[in-house]
């Protein structure tokens, strides 16, 4: 197996995963650490070192609320189970699961961003673990990157400072750990040319973000080939989810927090420790807040408009593209209607929306649309609720305390099957592990809107 590879930073040493014929990267840093100087700031590559980088464990997660448990918090039973878990603003490391067994192998890649609103979220949690992908021929990489105040906080020093990247720095994040892949993948037994990117949720939202972006980096060189979007995708004019300020404005509210915090310069800031900004952080409002204030922002550089307004203006070059949704998350109530009025459905409404303005503007990329429905158990009755199909998707349900039976583990395996079809060619459909023929998995059009429904079996369906 592949244990020690030579990438363009140094050499670094992996481990066996749980199966052996997987080699786990797990804290490999893509950028110095953004601390010092280097807080509210672009992130900078990483050094070369010497020696050989032992990639045994995880990086701290980013900075953001304590991990806590509360058995009355969904979110808290089912993922945030280490309160201990190490948090440090030295976390852009990302981490790596190969099956390679030489360099030379030219596998498909996927990279993992995760959610949470852009406020918390880390790579060490359970469902996110690399394995059962890796071991369909596919070199699995997720990254941290900056959340809350520390990746969105605007100023108008920080501007001053670096006019080019004034902002969004948790995305500047992901996109220079997208660069990393693509100059160092190839040491893991990876493809630079084979690359899909993925999200959900807030992940998902960002990946759209890089597609607006563009798929290409300064040197003309393709960062990613598809990329996968699962419950990130909104499309609803009369519900602002995130009211997306520009530049002036985010570059007030940091003017704002500076004076709450009773600072009067960005190099003031700069000197306060991690745990005062916590507090600080929190004094002000809190998640609550922060989700409002702390999140990315319209700077006319990274982000030039909503990701609809670019679809509608045709600036936005469409990937091929898996997006989907469960079937009980963000549910909304039009304003005034009566009580037994049919819900929105924001997501829905987003893919309709999507592949109207990819026919209109002439994109011949596919577009795969999935609805999650599978049936989840617990003593909660917690029914399809936002993330829980990442542990299917994954394939790690035998991570999570819910008595999952057969039935999931089934459908869990066949929706990776269908993941890792798309990650090596763009095209979910294929043979499953038993080398037997997927149900098939049409395209969504707008005048045949196929999806496939995950629930006790995997099935096609017209709306």
């Amino acid at each position: 197996m592949l244990r020690i590879v030579e990438t363009k930073n140094g050499r670094i040493e992996g481990q066996p995963a749980a199966d052996p014929r997987i080699t786990s990267f797990k804290g490999i840093p893509f950028a110095k650490p953004p601390v010092g100087d280097l807080r509210f700031h672009a992130p900078v590559p990483a050094d070369k070192w010497e020696g050989t980088l032992q990639a045994y464990k995880f990086s701290p997660i980013s900075v953001q609320p304590t991990p806590y448990y509360d058995p009355n918090d969904i979110y808290c039973r089912e993922w945030s189970v280490d309160k201990d878990i190490p948090m440090s603003e030295d976390s852009l490391y990302l981490n790596v699961w190969t099956p390679a067994k030489a360099a030379d192998e030219k596998l498909p890649v996927y990279v993992w961003i995760y959610g949470g609103g852009w406020q918390t979220g880390f790579t060490a949690e359970m469902e996110f673990d690399g394995e059962r992908i890796a071991r369909r021929g596919i070199v699995v990489v997720t990254m941290n990157y900056r959340l809350n105040m520390f990746g969105f906080l605007c100023h108008p020093e920080i501007a001053a400072e670096n006019p080019d990247e004034p902002a969004n720095f948790g995305l500047l994040d992901q996109r220079l750990a997208m660069q990393w892949v693509k100059d160092n993948i190839q040491a893991f037994g990876g493809d630079p040319d084979n690359i899909t990117i993925g999200g959900q949720s807030a992940g998902g939202g960002s990946v759209l973000n890089h597609i607006a972006y563009g798929n290409k980096n300064k040197k003309g060189e393709v960062l990613f080939n598809r990329a996968v979007v699962l419950s990130g995708m909104f499309y609803a004019p009369d519900i602002p989810f995130f009211h997306q300020r520009n530049l002036k404005e985010a570059e007030q509210c940091g003017v704002d927090f500076f004076n709450f915090m009773g600072v009067k310069s960005l190099a003031e800031a700069r000197k306060l420790d991690t745990q005062t900004l916590r507090k600080k952080w929190d004094e002000y409002g809190g998640h609550a807040k922060s989700i409002q204030t702390w999140i990315p922002i319209r700077d006319d550089l990274f982000i030039k408009q909503d990701f609809f307004d670019g679809m509608i203006n045709n600036t936005i070059t469409p990937v091929p593209l898996i997006v989907g949704h469960t079937t009980d998350e963000f549910l909304f109530k039009p304003q005034n209607a009566p009580a037994d009025a049919e819900p929105i459905r924001p997501i829905q409404l987003a893919v309709e929306k999507y592949q109207e303005l990819c026919e209109k503007n002439g994109s011949t990329a596919p577009n795969y649309y999935y609805v999650f429905d599978v049936p989840i158990p617990g003593w909660d009755n917690p029914g399809t609720f936002h993330s829980v199909d990442l542990w299917f998707w994954f394939e790690t349900l035998a991570k999570c305390w819910r008595p999952f039976k057969g039935m999931q583990y089934d459908v869990a395996r066949q929706m990776c099957n269908y993941l890792c079809n798309f990650i090596k060619n763009g095209n979910p459909n294929g043979k499953d592990c038993d080398d037997v023929a997927l149900p098939e998995w049409k395209p969504y059009t707008t005048t045949e809107k196929d999806r496939i429904i995950f629930k006790e079996s995997c099935k096609s369906v017209k709306r």
